[in-house]
């Protein structure tokens, strides 16, 4: 079976919180990727020399992301669970020069960013932007390492949410959080029943190469778009069940799921690449990708999006074939389930996959031998 490598985020100032899936540990990055020239910073060639204005966070799509997602801290998180505290922090002040590796929010992160350019381009003095805020548990004590990092990476990140091991999430309301992603399972749970889209990210153990002009985004129909109304009847009742529950309710909208509105949000900054002429070209572009079948389950989730005033440039009704192949084709820099076994799947063909832990599914997993239905 295909594993995955990112373990959940262990609180610096608190206790660990265990988290059972299929991941296992990794290597740190410990061998120069292609962004790594020199084993420390050129301390006199760091930072951006020009950085644009940050938009008010109630005019944004922000977008929080924690620093175990954005970059690769495992060989920090061993010595931290060895050793403790104390030696963690001396450890992270002794190293404050290195650069950390990208972690698997770090392609989509970019995208954001490549999206922004062209948004200033047109509209100079918009601040409809997407705004990153960097959000971890980590002591301020390790912030000049992070700031090191970000600019060793040319990421245009000013905010930070250093919290000593405090939960996060009353900070991502006060930001107006759109998304948050994290590593640790138990926060974004948190976050999502506070009413924040979240998901929860892995490392794969490989990775295709994605979009450098183009933000793709995919998203899985029931329990992440919409609610997990009928995956409860599919796993309650069956294929059939399900998809005469589809039939009679063919007219009636789906109720809204916890990734709506980061869909609503991706379309609202569409629409302005659209008015200066850039459909065609538009610098993002958004996929739903469900289980569901077209003649007999799709067109209740059709006509829920356009009742919404919603689309996706692209939607793939697979009746329960794998997602994997087809992620592999369309090579999002983010795509969001509520199951695991998706994830999996998808990450097994390279796609940086996220993990919506809402929903029926969450109690009831989805089984290997089982036919899928949403």
């Amino acid at each position: 079976m295909f594993r995955m490598s990112l373990e959940p985020v262990q609180v610096m100032l608190g206790k660990s919180i265990p988290m059972e899936t299929n991941v296992i540990a990794s290597a740190n990055g410990d061998s120069k990727g292609p962004w790594e020239g020199k084993d420390e910073f050129d301390q006199e060639n760091l930072g951006l020399t020009t950085k644009p204005q940050l938009p008010k966070p109630e005019n944004a799509v922000t977008v929080a992301v924690s620093s175990r997602v954005l970059f690769r801290t495992e060989t920090e998180q061993m010595v931290y669970v060895q050793k403790g505290v104390e030696e963690y922090l001396r450890y992270q002040v002794e190293h404050e020069n290195e650069p950390f590796a990208p972690g698997p929010a770090f392609s989509f992160v970019k995208a954001l960013e490549e999206v922004n350019a062209r948004l200033r381009e047109l509209y100079p003095e918009s601040e409809e932007l997407f705004d990153i805020v960097l959000v971890t548990y980590n002591h301020a004590a390790v912030g000049v390492r992070l700031i090191n990092t970000i600019n060793h990476h040319n990421l245009f990140i000013e905010r930070f949410c250093m919290t000593g091991g405090s939960s996060p999430i009353g900070y991502l309301k006060a930001w107006h959080t759109n998304l948050y992603l994290s590593a640790d399972a138990e926060k974004v749970r948190e976050a999502l029943a506070e009413g924040i889209a979240a998901a929860t990210m892995f490392m794969s153990e490989k990775l295709t190469e994605v979009s450098q002009t183009q933000l793709r985004v995919a998203f899985d129909g029931d329990a992440v778009l919409f609610s997990d109304e009928s995956e409860r009847i599919f796993k309650t009742q069956g294929l059939d069940g399900f998809f005469q529950h589809e039939r009679d309710n063919e007219d009636v909208l789906l109720d809204r799921g916890p990734l709506k509105d980061f869909l609503a949000s991706l379309g609202k900054l569409q629409k302005k690449f659209y008015a200066k002429g850039h459909r065609l070209d538009c610098p993002i572009r958004t996929y739903l990708v469900t289980a569901r079948s077209a003649a007999s389950s799709g067109i209740r989730a059709l006509k829920t999006l356009r009742a919404w005033g919603l689309e996706t440039d692209e939607a793939l009704f697979l009746a329960g074939a794998p997602k994997g192949p087809m992620l592999d084709k369309i090579r999002p820099h983010i795509y969001f389930d509520d199951q695991m076994f998706h994830v999996e799947g998808a990450a097994e063909m390279g796609t940086v996959a996220a993990h919506v832990p809402y929903g029926i599914a969450q109690k009831y997993p989805h089984k290997k031998s089982s036919k899928a239905g949403k």
